[in-house]
């Protein structure tokens, strides 16, 4: 996707959640008791019902070097301790460890504070010759212990004592993902965009994709806020996930890659609002859950587009772009790092996702094509029923000019017009002899339109009453098994009859 449709997106998201609240205090104290009168809920039922807080939200940036910091893991288990690297221009700063979910109304809880920490600034910036990676070679500030936190997202808000914030984004994962709906944090994505240092998967200081890096590092912050891409696709997602009750567990692609048996006896996979960067070992255990009978969502478009490769125990990402570049050209083909819809060998993604990407950026309508799906019940929704900027920035569809599983459900069929192609964005659901369902929501709006007209881009709130109930219909259908043996996909591409446009896109955005 391009880079300013992103960032357009994850601002115009962010600003909707602007607010005002009174941070609560570490939550831990009457957590216990409260947890042994519910430990008969699936998690995270009972940690929903704990006080929540407003108060998560950044209230100044201020200047660009003003306070900084990244995490040593992209994610730990519950009682691990992580190494948090921060510089700022202030003496002193304090970290806040915030928990998202769904608390009675509430985006997040206050699960730690710090105390305050000596402050420095730490300027080092290292870039590697030939593929123009950035790491930020500093000093560890402080080592923070998860002892007590939940399994969830996380954002830490660094809090300069002079005034200016930045978040830090972790992961609490889970033990197991057995018997549980799993929400993958694709962290890949977040660091394939991230311009911190000057070079990104897309481009250099200047700008220009011809001076992109070949490969970043997580040894580095998040640019903007640090959470922007977060805030923007996973948010509101999660929330609506954990106010729906179903039992859920945590994960990060990175973890995917690190534990191929990860998903082992997982009920459902959620993708979120944009999953685009995926390695040979993420991408085999999408597909052996799948056809194990673990079901698969995607809530964004252009998953599982870009392929990659892991380094360094899965701190950097390599992603050329151009398998003529890559140095495993000719050595091994089938990790080579261009798109994987692309020769030497191509394995689009649509095998698993079911749509096919194909252009960017788009604003058009959501059009309703199959009123009558489980997926919509509830909704009213109508055949022909249309949702407003919808669609976009990057959308995918049902294309027959490539391979997809059958049978597949057109579900939305919506009309549009892209680099002067007239064409359609799909969403769709399909089902595997396993048993397992998978949807694709086709938009990458689908997350955004959860929190309506603040999506910006003419959504509404019917826009999101819809989309929320819907998601809610696929997570507890998805939480009960195999979704295919109760809602096997019903057919209907001899009635869409969508068109096959084998080539008509190269897919570079």
């Amino acid at each position: 996707m391009a880079v300013t449709s992103a960032l357009a997106l994850a601002v115009a998201a962010c600003s909707a959640t602007s607010g005002t609240g009174h941070a609560s205090g570490p939550a831990a104290a009457g957590s216990s008791a409260h947890a042994a009168r519910t430990t008969s809920q699936p998690f995270p039922a009972a940690e929903n019902e704990l006080p929540g807080t407003s108060a998560w939200r950044i209230t100044g940036q201020g200047p660009s070097d003003a306070i900084n910091g990244y995490a040593g893991s992209a994610s730990v288990l519950p009682g691990q301790s992580f190494t948090l690297y921060v510089s700022s221009t202030a003496s002193s700063f304090r970290v806040d460890a915030f928990r998202f979910g769904y608390y009675q109304g509430h985006d997040a809880r206050l699960v730690w504070r710090s105390g305050p920490v000596p402050g420095r600034l730490q300027t080092a910036v290292r870039i590697a010759p030939g593929t123009d990676m950035v790491t930020a070679p500093w000093q560890p500030s402080l080592t923070v212990s998860t002892a007590g936190w939940p399994v969830g997202s996380y954002l830490l808000r660094l809090d300069a004592s002079t005034g200016p914030q930045r978040y830090v984004p972790i992961t609490v994962r889970s033990r197991s993902t057995a018997g549980t709906v799993v929400i993958l944090n694709d962290n890949t994505t977040w660091q394939a965009y991230n311009t911190w240092g000057g070079y990104s998967l897309y481009q250099g200081p200047d700008g220009l994709p011809s001076d992109r890096g070949y490969a970043v590092s997580f040894d580095r912050p998040y640019d903007g806020d640090g959470a922007v891409r977060f805030l923007a696709f996973d948010q509101a997602a999660i929330a609506v996930a954990e106010r729906t009750g179903v039992p859920l567990s945590y994960e990060t692609d990175v973890d995917l890659d690190s534990d191929p048996g990860l998903l082992d006896g997982a009920r459902a996979v959620i993708s979120l609002g944009h999953d685009e960067y995926y390695s040979l070992v993420m991408r085999n255990a999408l597909l052996a859950a799948r056809d194990a009978g673990t079901n698969l969502a995607f809530l964004g478009a252009n998953a599982i587009y870009r392929h990659i490769r892991f380094a360094d125990h899965d701190r950097v990402i390599i992603c050329y772009k151009d398998a003529a570049i890559d140095p495993l050209y000719g050595k091994d083909d089938a990790d080579t790092t261009q798109q994987w819809r692309d020769p030497p060998d191509p394995r689009p993604e649509s095998v698993i996702t079911g749509v096919f990407y194909e252009c960017n950026p788009v604003s058009a309508p959501w059009v309703v094509y199959d009123p009558s799906s489980w997926i919509f019940a509830g909704t009213g929704a109508y055949k022909g029923e249309s949702f407003p900027g919808m669609v976009g920035p990057e959308y995918d569809r049902v294309n027959p000019g490539v391979p997809f599983p059958r049978p597949i459900e057109v579900l939305a069929h919506s009309p549009l017009t892209c680099d002067g192609y007239s064409t359609f964005s799909d969403s769709a659901y399909y089902t595997v002899p396993s048993g397992a369902g998978v949807f694709a929501a086709g938009t990458m709006r689908w997350v955004c339109a959860l929190r309506g007209p603040y999506c910006g881009h003419g959504l509404t709130w019917a826009a999101e009453r819809f989309v929320e109930r819907a998601t809610e219909n696929l997570l507890r259908a998805f939480a009960a098994g195999p979704a295919g043996k109760a809602h096997p996909a019903q057919d209907n591409l001899a009635q869409v009859r969508p068109p096959s446009i084998p080539g008509l896109y190269d897919g570079v955005d």
